[in-house]
């Protein structure tokens, strides 16, 4: 299958695990290390509950609902809030709204953005990549990308 690299306003689109993604800002872009990543993700995602060692993740959502747990406090979120998961402590969140969620997420620095272009393929078309569980050897290389990135996965995803 040839993967063809689509692009929207001049951004690369990328297939990150289940979701949509596109880097508005790269970390290289401004001396202040600034990433703006704009994430569509489906209806029950939820990655694995993880940190960051060296930067704050900021959440904005801009369409759907999202429930996040944020070192053990749990908090829904809509269309026009913003949720900071500041480093060291642990996060995750699971989309809530059957339509799914459209989010930019906001870091300082590059660890996360690197992971994500690692872990990622080119998008086929601006739309989600099809659904698919992870498997074992997916789950090993997002671990290892992670690690290399100065996050950790400390836990399983959110369930339902």
């Amino acid at each position: 299958m040839t993967m063809i690299n689509t692009t929207v306003a001049g951004k690369e689109l990328l297939w990150f695990n289940n979701t949509l993604v596109t880097i508005q800002v790269s970390s290289a872009d401004g001396e202040d290390g600034i990433c703006v990543i704009e994430h569509r993700v489906p209806y029950g995602d939820s990655p694995p509950l993880h940190l960051h060692h060296n930067e704050d993740e900021v959440f904005h959502i801009l369409e759907g609902r999202m429930r996040f747990v944020v070192d053990g406090r749990e908090r829904v979120a809509g269309a026009g809030e913003t949720i900071i998961a500041p480093k060291g402590l642990p996060h995750t969140y699971r989309v809530e709204s059957p339509e799914g969620a459209h989010t930019l997420t906001v870091t300082r620095g590059s660890d996360f953005e690197t992971m994500v272009r690692k872990a990622s393929r080119p998008a086929e078309r601006p739309d989600l990549p099809p659904m698919a569980a992870p498997t074992p050897e997916m789950i090993e290389t997002l671990t290892r990308l992670c690690a290399e990135n100065g996050i950790d996965l400390v836990g399983p995803p959110m369930g339902s």
